[in-house]
């Protein structure tokens, strides 16, 4: 009579290691999960500081880049005005005395000599004046850039019909924004009459306070260009080194045939970067 009990204590034993095992076997599995889990955090974790660190070591190169970008341009416009200052105050007031004295000259009567002569001074005056203007906007910082413009605007009147439209909200920038905007717009109609055959050019300036930045819009309607044909050129280069300089953002928009346009947005403080975007 005790046989089938022992089998009945047999077979709840055997539940019981049954139910160990599976038991020890789920806590296993549990523990390899955690385990897994701390792994991967601790991968992810790590994965993200790499990339954390790749990302402010780009940062930290495109600043110093663009560090070097800006020494390099104060560099050469300090340069620049150094020796237009020179041409302009030195050598130019040289000629205009000297002009004036030869005009004062007794020539006995040699009026073709004496015109000559004046002639060709008064052609080094301007010869003297335009090197000057080319190297460095001597008077911008006096007149302003709006007046300088229109300066550019008449000196090509002969040439190309330029428009410009400024907001009436516009101040006065930074003498170091006003001197790139200038050799922009000077560089971007440069290019237009060697290479676009266009007959008119458009410059928008309006300040957005709003976006804390300047928006500039510089357009002609020549043959255009394919962008990636011409990037490399100097001209090119030029305008967008200083573009950069400044921290500013910029898009060109061209349709060929039709004309080119490039959009440019400049922060207020330009020695931060500004993050939204030109659509």
């Amino acid at each position: 009579m005790q046989f089938p009990l022992y089998i009945n204590h047999l077979y709840l034993f055997k539940i019981k290691e049954i139910t160990l095992n599976i038991t020890f076997f789920i806590a296993l599995i549990a523990v390899l999960v955690i385990i897994m889990s701390f792994i991967l955090l601790a991968y992810r974790s790590f994965i993200k500081r790499i990339i954390k660190e790749k990302k402010a070591q780009y940062e930290a190169e495109v600043r110093h880049q663009k560090k070097i970008v800006l020494e390099n341009i104060k560099a050469q416009e300090s340069e620049r005005k150094r020796i237009a200052v020179m041409i302009h105050d030195d050598i130019g007031n040289r000629l205009n005395i000297l002009s004036l004295w030869l005009n004062n000259l007794d020539t006995k009567g040699d009026e073709i000599i004496k015109k000559n002569i004046s002639t060709q001074m008064s052609s080094l005056i301007d010869s003297a004046r335009s090197i000057s203007h080319s190297l460095y906007p001597v008077n911008l910082e006096s007149v302003g850039l709006v007046l300088y413009i229109e300066e550019l605007i008449a000196n090509l009147a002969g040439r190309i019909n330029i428009s410009l439209n400024v907001s009436s909200k516009f101040e006065k920038k930074d003498i170091f924004i006003e001197v790139q905007l200038y050799r922009i717009i000077q560089e971007f109609t440069t290019n237009v009459l060697k290479h676009s055959e266009a007959s008119r050019v458009w410059i928008y300036i309006k300040d957005y306070p709003k976006y804390n930045n300047l928006g500039v819009i510089i357009s002609d309607n020549g043959q255009s260009f394919d962008y990636e044909a011409v990037k490399k050129g100097m001209g090119i280069k030029n305008i967008e080194s200083r573009i950069k300089s400044m921290n500013a953002e910029h898009k060109w928009k061209n349709v060929l045939g039709k004309g080119s346009r490039i959009i440019i947005k400049i922060p207020y403080n330009h020695e931060s970067s500004n993050q939204n975007s030109i659509n």
